[in-house]
């Protein structure tokens, strides 16, 4: 039996691509793109399973979702795409960004402080580079 997520008529997929397109816009699309030639399999799979299946849970709402995406990419430490896509997703759903700064900051203490470095300020792939990308409308940081 299939666990039924906010429509029942939706497939996986269709579920799917309608959170993803909601938390990641842009950046998942790219993402899913970059698999089309390579791994289209590997593109549905990630867009039905997180997506359609985790993401669409109750439960949890994005925002907290999001909050523990960014800490556990920021604590693995080899993730710094995802971790920009999920950083973008975070602003998405309503995270400021002192928020993703705490979050990032916090795993300095479970993860080490290089984990949170790198994902603070890692060369072209940082919440330092997503917040500057996005300021133009409202600067993250007073001064900025």
């Amino acid at each position: 039996m299939t666990r039924q997520h906010r429509n029942g008529d939706e497939s996986r997929l269709e579920r799917g691509q309608r959170a993803l397109a909601e938390i990641d816009g842009q950046a998942g699309e790219k993402v899913v793109a970059s698999l089309a030639e390579i791994a289209p399999d590997f593109a549905t799979y990630l867009i039905e399973f997180p997506f359609g299946d985790i993401y669409s849970r109750p439960g949890l709402e994005l925002r907290s979702r999001e909050i523990a995406t960014i800490a556990a990419l920021t604590a693995m430490g080899n993730a710094a795409p995802q971790l920009k896509v999920h950083i973008e997703a975070g602003l998405n759903v309503g995270l400021s960004c002192e928020e993703i700064t705490e979050v990032i900051m916090q795993m300095a203490v479970y993860a080490g402080f290089p984990a949170a470095l790198n994902g603070l300020s890692h060369e072209g792939i940082s919440a330092k580079e997503v917040f500057a990308a996005r300021s133009t409308a409202e600067p993250c940081y007073p001064g900025a």
